[in-house]
This record gives structure tokens, C-alpha cells and sequence, in this order.
């Protein structure tokens, strides 16, 4: 009497193998790359939209800092409106006493009044960075909203992958691979845009 069951473990194997691939195994295989080639381009879409955002509230700060820059000029050139002013009344209270103006008083109003114009243009230089670097920014922000809807969309067919390899289902992953061909269109126009 043999002392064990002799069993072909070789044969058992192939039926196993022969087995996965009637039963899904090759479905399953289709899905799990087609996940991970998804799951690649959405790490790379989440790297790209946070670095879109960042450069973004960079180029928002330095508006900001442009803005209360040119407030400063704005702020500069009123005071030298004010002065001009003062010396331009000075210059009319010596009129209305029939005295003589002080040449130092002409001078200054006149002085003042070139000063604004100077401050004026710098004020104006400063806005026109201002908009430059705010409309940059802007753009930035869209292009990061459409690297985010490539990653929702990637996120998305990868769960929906998971769903299919769990039920073995290939319409499912169809249907995920159609999602991810869509959050890859919204990662590509991104990148282009």
C-alpha cells in the first residue's frame, strides 16, 4: 500500500492557471495596468496642479505688494497736491496784501506740481505690474482647476477599476477606462493651455 496520495502537482497547477484565465484572469491583469498606468498619470496631474496653484498665490502676493505700493505713490502724490496747495494759497494771501510774492514760494508750487507728475507715472507703472501679475495669476488658477478635474476624473476610474477587478465585471472597467480617457483629455488641454 503507497504511503501517500501521489498527486501531480504540476498538472493541478496548469488546471488552476487554465482556470484563471477562463475565469477573469487576463480581465483581471487589463485591469490592474491600465489602474496603475491611471494611477501614474493622476499623481502627475496632482503634482502639476499643486505647483500651478502656488505659482498662482506667488504671483497674488506680489500683486498685493504692487498694489500697496502704488497706494503709497497715490498716498505721496496727494501730499505734494497738498503742499501745492498751501504755497498756492501763501501765494494769494501775499496778493491780497499787494506784497510781493517770495520767489522760494513760486518755486515750490512749481517744484510740487512736477513732483506729482513724476510720482503720478511711477503710481501708474506700479498698477500696470499689478494687472500683469494678477492676470498671470488668473490664468494660472485655470489651468490648476483643469489639472484638478483631471485628478477627480483619474481618482474616479480608479475606483471604478477596483470595482471591476472586485466583480470582474469588464463593462465596469470599460466604462472606467472612459473616465480616464476623459481626466487624461482635462490633464493634456491643462498642460497645453
Amino acid at each position: 500500500m503507497p504511503e501517500g496520495a501521489e498527486v501531480d502537482l504540476d498538472k493541478v497547477r496548469e488546471l488552476i492557471d487554465s482556470e484563471l484565465e477562463h475565469d477573469g484572469g487576463r480581465l483581471l491583469r487589463s485591469i490592474a495596468l491600465t489602474t496603475a498606468f491611471l494611477a501614474g498619470l493622476a499623481a502627475v496631474a496632482s503634482l502639476l496642479a499643486g505647483s500651478t496653484v502656488n505659482e498662482a498665490l506667488v504671483l497674488k502676493s506680489e500683486a498685493t505688494r504692487l498694489q500697496a505700493q502704488a497706494s503709497d505713490q497715490w498716498a505721496y502724490y496727494q501730499a505734494k497736491g497738498i503742499k501745492a496747495a498751501i504755497a498756492g494759497s501763501a501765494a494769494s494771501a501775499y496778493a491780497a496784501a499787494g506784497k510781493p510774492m517770495p520767489d522760494t514760494l513760486k518755486n515750490a508750487a512749481a517744484r510740487y506740481t512736477l513732483q506729482q507728475e513724476d510720482i503720478a507715472g511711477k503710481a501708474r507703472e506700479l498698477e500696470k505690474e499689478r494687472d500683469a501679475r494678477d492676470a498671470e495669476a488668473g490664468g494660472l488658477l485655470g489651468r490648476h482647476h483643469r489639472y484638478a478635474y483631471a485628478v477627480a476624473m483619474l481618482q474616479v476610474a480608479i475606483a471604478l477599476g477596483a470595482v471591476a477587478a472586485l466583480t470582474r465585471r469588464r463593462p465596469i472597467w470599460v466604462f472606467s477606462m472612459a473616465i480616464g480617457v476623459a481626466g487624461v483629455v482635462f490633464l493634456v488641454v491643462a498642460m497645453l493651455s
